[in-house]
């Protein structure tokens, strides 16, 4: 086989958050609902807040995305190949340790 493939990949963190929670729980939290209310119904008693369909809802931390073009025989090394670009590159920082495979297409 001929030819190129492109990866992107993020590097993963221990800090890292990945929250999935829906509208409802969201709204439920007494310091959110507080702030909700000061901020676009302040001076008013009595309100409830509701949430008409149970959207989800992702806390996540915003990630760069980094990319790198290698041979396509090296298929089956994708992930180290992309360890040794982020280390390469000095992308791995304090508690910082993997990456993540984001995307892989034929260049």
């Amino acid at each position: 086989m001929e030819g190129m493939i492109k990866v992107s990949y993020t590097i993963m963190c221990k800090k890292d958050v990945n929250i999935e929670l829906t509208l409802t729980q969201l709204l439920k939290n007494e310091k959110v609902a507080k702030a909700i209310k000061s901020e676009f119904a302040s001076g008013l008693r009595n309100l409830s807040l509701l949430a008409k369909q149970s959207s989800d809802i992702y806390i996540k931390t915003d990630k760069e995305i980094y990319t790198l073009e290698v041979d396509k025989n090296d298929f089956a090394d994708l992930v180290e190949l992309s360890e040794e670009d982020a280390r390469k590159h000095k992308r791995f920082k304090k508690e910082c340790e993997g990456i993540e495979l984001v995307d892989i297409t034929i260049a």
